[in-house]
């Protein structure tokens, strides 16, 4: 089945916007993605028409009722939980993070053990750094591979104790662009005991996600990655949001999701997010099924076979390039075990000057250690300005890839 990326793009309208008649080439899409028109306009159907808090009886606290409901179903499709109760919105998912590690942290003793991953953004290594240090427990690594970009999971069996209470890992690298088998992750560590805690930013916008499949306990995502408004969402096992301690205002409700959504949250960023997964599901096309859950299925596996075939041209055309490393998986029969984030370092090249000089013609693309500063540091390139990071999305072409490789080759010919 062909994919329709102009039909796409069609749906996007910052996509056509130019600044000095140059046009834009978003490649900065694993900061943040653009937005399709749908969901500025249920941004703005909200903020017109249900700009009232919850629980009222008049119209506009009614139809903000309906926002919030439909949201957390949309979510729970996305990620086919068992219930909307299981979903959680809050600011962004680093503040989740924070805000549930502080829950978490009430569960554990001292000695106790949290094993986090080398490969994780900072969003979900720090905060659980921080419980440690405050509770007096053991931090364990997981370590990559630096070569492949890659974990060898033996290493997991030889960091999970009998101490181990937590294990945190990122379902896909913000730096390196590599899938986790979080699934087998999943499976090792609930043998051993612990609670596993899924950083999904990176995944979600590319990949179909099933937190009854891969058998987490919590999973944490950000609808601005796929596609929505700044808005963090975080998934998590009925039981265990019931029974962990919320910190809230004693008028909150005691039962999830709302004793963790502290304070008014932000109505209108749920109806944009609901949106976001509206369109996803659209992206199934004719004849997709009826419902919602299985349409995302149908829908994130178009999506993904395009990317992939996004992220071999790019990987491709950047390793062809004289003093071009590409970090993470390069075989061209591996990308399905990347998503299309790819980060490439030049041997006499600094990464801040390249990215400065390519936004310079309207390339958008990021440089450094993108937060990723424990990767970072094991592939020995934080204290060289980081990576080239490179991030297309299935709203990019085939075209657009092609001028950036040409783009980056003129720019590192002059160095």
């Amino acid at each position: 089945m062909t994919f329709d990326v102009e039909a796409v793009r069609r749906r996007f309208p910052a996509l056509g916007r130019c600044d000095d008649g140059r046009p834009r080439y978003y490649f900065d899409n694993p900061a943040g993605t653009q937005v399709p028109q749908s969901v500025v306009e249920a941004m703005s159907d909200c903020l017109l028409g249900a700009n009232a808090n919850l629980g009222g009886y008049f119209e506009t606290s009614r139809r903000a009722d309906a926002v919030v409901d439909d949201a957390h179903q949309a979510m729970a499709d996305l990620l086919n939980a068992p219930s909307p109760d299981e979903i959680v919105f809050g600011q962004n998912m680093t503040t989740l993070t924070f805000q549930f590690s502080r829950s978490i942290g009430q569960r554990l003793q001292p000695g106790d053990e949290i094993v986090l991953s080398r490969m994780d953004h900072d969003a979900n290594v720090q905060p659980w750094r921080l419980l440690a240090r405050d509770r007096d427990l053991v931090v364990r690594w997981l370590e990559f591979d630096a070569d492949s970009g890659e974990f060898d999971l033996a290493h997991l069996d030889d960091v999970l104790t009998p101490r181990t209470r937590l294990v945190c890992v990122g379902a896909a690298s913000n730096l390196l662009g590599t899938l986790n088998d979080v699934r087998e992750i999943c499976r090792r560590a609930a043998d051993a005991g612990a609670w596993t805690y899924i950083d999904a930013v990176q995944s979600v916008p590319h990949v179909a996600t099933d937190v009854q499949d891969i058998g987490c306990d919590f999973l944490v995502c950000s609808a601005y990655k796929f596609f929505g408004p700044h808005q963090g969402i975080l998934w998590g096992r009925h039981e265990l949001l019931a029974q962990l301690d919320a910190y809230k205002v004693r008028p909150a409700p005691d039962a999830p999701p709302g004793r963790y959504e502290t304070g008014t949250q932000s109505h209108e960023g749920m109806a944009g997010t609901a949106a976001a997964v509206d369109y996803l599901a659209e992206l199934a096309g004719a004849g997709a099924p009826a419902d919602r859950r299985s349409a995302l299925r149908v829908a994130m596996a178009r999506m993904a076979g395009y990317e992939r075939e996004l992220s071999a041209r790019l990987v491709g055309g950047l390793a062809s390039i004289p003093g071009v490393t590409v970090h993470g998986v390069t075989a061209a029969d591996g990308m399905d075990r990347r998503v299309p984030t790819v980060s490439f370092t030049h041997a006499s090249a600094d990464p801040g000057g390249v990215a400065k000089r390519l936004g310079e013609r309207n390339f958008f693309v990021w440089s450094g250690h993108n937060y990723a500063l424990e990767a970072a540091r094991a592939l020995g390139i934080d204290g060289r300005g980081g990576v080239v990071r490179i991030g297309p999305v299935h709203y990019n072409t085939a075209s657009e890839i092609d001028d950036l490789l040409n783009a980056v080759e003129d720019v590192l010919s002059t160095v």
